[in-house]
């Protein structure tokens, strides 16, 4: 696997160094390390270390590539017995990931359209990081604390440009779903399973069931008009497709014994849906402001629970409505005259939040400050605020900050300390975390 690796890096090093002497061509990248623990116990919960490569060229303006590799050496060792540590991967993970390679061809056709296609990350939408009418590529959700962070799919993208306007559309021929948190936070999305009155739960397995790999059920498409009125960019858009996070559709539960404990089998599906969505983004005096709204419209999904085994035969409920449900997020930055920046954002429904009765609001927030030519960069406050129940927010609500400090000792290295410090009360994101307060520190160099 490593020598297969290699390889792969020194063919595209190959590809593009011989097209150097007929065209633009750079490779530029990165190394990084994340080390983070939890403050209550010492516990390691991340440990991350990576070389990114970026390799890109242009043709006679004619066309364009672009590729972005990932090696990645992450996680703790997996060992239990000696044969394990003959094994390099289990005493030292690591894997390669082609975030994108994509082929721009420009004026492909007719003089107005540009067409992409290969493995893209397509991020529609203006907020700051939370969009939630950019649906096409799926979350990627590993690091429960990177929200905004996606994985590349292998689409084809075409862009016209008509005066002021602009027409997107994007096709994307197979499904990819998203990736969820691990570990200790494998949890933080999923809402716990509800059993009936007196039942205890032993142990728990479920089925992910991917859509079929027909044009019919896994192919995605999504279109977008943008253009600018009074100096603010406005887009309005389509999403045909999937939600790219399962949802719970069939649980079987068996008895283990007489004192009510049981073990449970489930059915996790992605439902289709469609959105409906709009943006814009500009600027108040001097105050950048921005928005957008998506609109779902989701197929209906029943819960079906088999209680056969206990006698109670096979209950139904609605696991999702088809009633549309509207997510939006609005915001604003602003940078004083002493250089203070500040960004805040209200959200309302969060990534895996579906179905109008369970959208709650949440409230982010960051101000930072450089100094000494923007060598020190300290982030005092930034986090965010979710509420569940307004009528008792005192009891329903969840709290995360994350407060760094950022050195940067020479060009193109910085050096980062923070902490992810959480509460809250009642059921919610953040206050399922609250036990996981941890301090971290990251590097990174770009070359």
């Amino acid at each position: 696997m490593r020598k297969k690796v290699f390889i792969i890096i020194g063919i595209l090093i190959a590809i593009f160094s011989n097209s150097y002497a007929q065209a633009d061509f750079s490779i530029n990248g990165y190394l990084k390390t994340d080390n983070r623990m939890l403050t209550d116990d010492n516990y390691f919960t991340w440990n991350e270390n990576q070389l990114g490569l970026k390799f890109e060229g242009s043709y006679s303006g004619k066309y364009h590539l672009y590729s972005e590799v990932r090696l990645r050496g992450f996680g703790f060792p997996e060992t239990s017995q000696t044969a394990d540590l003959q094994s390099k991967n289990k005493v030292y993970k690591w894997d390669l990931e082609f975030r994108e390679a994509y082929l721009d061809l420009y004026q492909f056709g007719l003089q107005d359209l540009d067409v992409r296609i290969g493995r893209q990350v397509i991020t529609w939408g203006t907020a700051d990081r939370l969009n939630p009418t950019g649906n096409i590529c799926p979350e990627d959700l590993e690091d429960v604390f990177n929200f905004g962070e996606q994985s590349g799919v292998n689409s084809v993208l075409t862009t016209y440009y008509l005066g002021d306007f602009t027409f997107s559309g994007v096709y994307v021929p197979a499904f990819t779903p998203a990736v969820l948190p691990s570990g200790i936070y494998a949890s933080a999305l999923s809402a716990p399973m509800e059993f009936p009155v007196g039942m205890t739960l032993r142990k728990y397995w479920d089925t992910i069931i991917l859509p079929e790999q027909k044009f019919t059920e896994s192919s995605q498409a999504a279109f977008k008009l943008g253009t600018s009125l009074f100096d603010y960019d406005l887009s309005f858009s389509y999403y045909y497709g999937r939600d790219d996070l399962p949802l719970l559709n069939k649980v079987i539960i068996t008895p283990v014994d007489t004192l009510g404990t049981v073990d449970a089998t489930a059915e996790m599906i992605y439902p289709k849906m469609q959105v409906i969505g709009a943006d814009f983004a500009g600027s108040f005096l001097d105050v950048g402001i921005w928005g957008e709204a998506a609109l779902t419209i989701p197929e209906k999904i029943i819960l079906s629970t088999d209680l056969t085994a206990l006698g109670m035969g096979i209950q139904e409920s609605v696991a999702l409505d088809d009633a549309p449900y509207c997510k939006f997020v609005f915001g604003g930055d602003y940078t004083f005259k002493n250089g203070l920046y500040f960004n805040a954002q209200y959200l309302h429904g969060f990534i895996h939040e579906r179905g109008n009765d369970n959208l709650n609001d949440y409230l982010t927030f960051h101000f930072e400050k450089k100094f000494f030519n923007d060598e020190l960069k300290i982030v005092p406050i930034d986090g965010a605020i979710s509420v569940t129940d307004w009528d008792d927010y005192e009891n329903n609500y969840g709290l995360v900050l994350n407060p760094e400090l950022s050195f940067l000792p020479y060009d193109n290295i910085e050096m980062i300390l923070g902490a992810f410090i959480l509460d809250g009360k009642g059921s919610n994101m953040f206050s399922s975390l609250k036990d996981n307060d941890e301090v971290y520190f990251k590097a990174k160099v770009s070359f």
